[in-house]
């Protein structure tokens, strides 16, 4: 039987835009692309060139630290773009999907790992502390896996498809660690293992994070290392070890008030966002906003040339409110108006009815407010102020007691939507976790 674990704090944002039961098959995006950027840790160099045949499979990028660990192409086809920006940095590159979907071979009597490496798929996991590809060098204490995710109008990792593969995913994720595997997943969702540790997650996002089912389970101390990853990338690599077969392909959900109808579409990892949202979108008499990911994480990409990103799960479209004309403006009483504080008197309506949100801040970056607005949606057994603060300061010292090594960026996203201050929260945190890999290292 799961061992059950009730978040309380947190918050699940009334967003407009919810996938519905619909599914298709996206047969007209021919242009997929590998963005270095989503895979912190490493300089990546690439290993293609325009114009090159490539494999599912083929190593388009590998690192310059570690030659073994590559970021792979989710098509077959050919290379179509090695696009740098400032500085020559990699932006990401393009392969045109061409003719029979052929991979690479995949030694049957490797290890395990050396399967996961030669794939690509080993990129997709995540190592705390730091947030980073892991090294695959270094044995993880644990690994966690989560099986749902409670981002606004995220849809789940888990299908009809690819949930076979789990139970061979988890197995072949225990022969890494000396410890456990953990799999976080929805109270009432069924799902049970005889590989893992099950737990339930009942409670508002971000019950589904990883690092919140860490902080609940074990939580990372200094000097400890653990692999996390969502289940999609499980069954990833459960197919592989159990078939032999490298599988990109990617379940998308298009969600957000600016979508007409929100669905799934079945397409493969990087898939080009225009082919995507072709003929999906409301027209709106400003600008739209289209996001790789959800509100709170995702990264803004430009509908024209942006490419799907890493986790590669969801695409959310909402309008930029450049357009706006509001009576009064901010000190408008509309009850149209979402606040979680009650500023406004949307809350007489009820707060869990979705609200057309928009993409503006309203409001402006001031010093932080010592309130404890941050407290009310931070499950962690941590104070995010004093350590935003270390943070800033650059004081490692402080940064270790107050729990520097147990976040990543995402675990302060809801912190940063609720922020008066309006302070990039999440950046921060990035960029704290680099400063201390970069000394410590």
């Amino acid at each position: 039987m799961a061992n059950k674990i009730t978040i309380k704090k947190g918050l699940d944002i009334p967003l407009k835009g919810q996938v519905g039961g619909n599914i298709t098959v996206d047969n007209a995006t021919t242009l997929f692309a590998i963005t270095p950027e989503d895979f912190s840790g490493y300089t990546w160099k690439t290993a293609v060139k325009p114009g090159d045949t490539v494999k599912c499979g083929s190593p388009l990028l590998f690192a310059k630290e570690c030659e073994t660990l590559k970021l792979t192409s989710p098509v077959a086809g050919t290379v179509e773009e090695v696009h740098r920006g400032e500085r020559r940095k990699i932006e990401f590159i393009s392969v045109m999907k061409e003719g029979e979907q052929s991979q690479i071979d995949i030694d049957a009597k490797a290890s395990v790992l050396d399967k996961i490496m030669t794939s690509g798929l080993f990129a997709m996991m995540r190592q705390r502390p730091y947030d980073i590809v892991p090294s695959h060098t270094e044995k993880p204490r644990d690994i966690f896996v989560t099986a749902f995710d409670s981002a606004p109008l995220a849809a789940g990792y888990i299908t009809a498809d690819n949930g076979k593969y789990l139970e061979s995913g988890l197995k072949a994720l225990a022969s890494l660690t000396s410890g456990k595997v953990y799999l976080g997943v929805r109270y009432g969702s069924g799902i049970t293992s005889s590989v893992a540790e099950v737990y339930e997650f009942d409670g508002p996002h971000p019950a589904g994070n990883v690092g919140t089912q860490i902080a609940a389970i074990r939580p990372v101390n200094k000097g400890e290392t653990v692999w996390t990853l969502n289940a999609a990338t499980a069954c990833r690599i459960g197919k592989l070890i159990s078939e032999g077969v490298i599988d990109y392909s990617a379940e998308v959900a298009l969600t957000g008030p600016s979508v007409k109808d929100p669905h799934i579409v079945k397409t493969y990892v990087g898939a080009k966002i225009s082919s995507l949202l072709d003929g999906e979108l409301i027209p709106h008499e400003g600008h739209i906003r289209v996001i790789s990911g959800n509100v709170l994480t995702g990264i803004k990409v430009r509908e024209s040339d942006g490419f799907l990103h890493y986790p590669y799960t969801q695409i959310t479209a909402l309008p930029e409110g450049d357009h706006a004309d509001e009576f009064m403006g901010w000190a408008s009483l509309s009850p149209k108006k979402y606040s979680v504080s009650h500023a406004f008197p949307a809350f007489l309506r009820g707060l869990k009815k979705p609200f057309d949100f928009d993409a503006r801040i309203k409001g402006g970056h001031r010093a932080m407010i010592m309130s404890g607005e941050y407290d009310k949606v931070f499950p962690m057994d941590i104070y995010p102020e004093y350590l935003i603060k270390s943070i800033l300061a650059k004081n490692i010292e402080k940064m270790e007691e107050r729990g520097i090594y147990e976040v990543a960026p995402e675990d302060f996203a809801l912190p940063e939507f609720v922020d008066t201050s309006k302070l990039e929260l999440q950046k921060i945190v990035r960029e704290g976790l680099d400063y201390l890999r970069k000394e410590l290292n």
